[in-house]
């Protein structure tokens, strides 16, 4: 019988990306992530954001902490948008599709995204369905599909190396939340 708690991992190790698998832009996110368990090191952050986020309220998720910055909700939003498109991103070149990919204003997502007038609780869970997509799209790539280079805003990438910027980009920004949204109100 099917388990949903239960997902297999891949049966084999993914490995590091190598420079040249992602713009160097991104080196600031992919060497945030130790070793070699992506897979293992996405769904534990799942787990650590939930628990950063547990317990707040909308006040904590309205809060800006300088004028004109995102508000904590907004942030969140940005992390799962940016995700769906680096996700989309991942399938598509694993599936070998060739077609160069377009980048993507951040800014005007979070402008134009509904995040602020939600509450926290429901960006916390959009995030959560969001992590667990990525999370199952990943488990069920082959060993050719975690190799497979693509074109992203016109830089080449493997799917490897999305996955280890998905889950750098998360941690960066949960690093903020951290520090300059919720350090006050421990």
């Amino acid at each position: 019988m099917w388990d949903p708690a239960v997902i297999s991992a891949t049966s084999f190790n993914v490995g590091r990306p190598q420079p040249g698998e992602y713009a160097p832009y991104y080196e600031r996110y992919v060497a945030l992530i130790p070793g070699e368990q992506i897979l293992d090191a996405l769904d534990q952050q799942r787990r650590q954001t939930m628990l950063l986020l547990s317990g707040r309220d909308d006040a904590d998720g309205d809060f800006r902490y300088a004028p004109g910055k995102w508000c904590a909700k907004e942030v969140l939003g940005h992390v799962c948008d940016t995700e769906r498109v680096f996700a989309y991103r991942a399938m598509r070149i694993a599936r070998a599709d060739a077609t160069p990919l377009a980048g993507f204003e951040q800014d005007d997502y979070v402008r134009n995204g509904p995040f602020a007038n939600h509450p926290l609780n429901d960006v916390v869970e959009d995030f959560i369905a969001v992590r667990r997509a990525t999370l199952s799209l990943l488990r069920n790539l082959d060993e050719a599909a975690w190799q497979r280079r693509g074109i992203a805003n016109k830089n080449e990438v493997t799917v490897r190396g999305i996955a280890y910027i998905i889950a750098g980009h998360e941690l960066h920004h949960r690093g903020i939340l951290e520090e300059k949204y919720f350090a006050a109100s421990r």
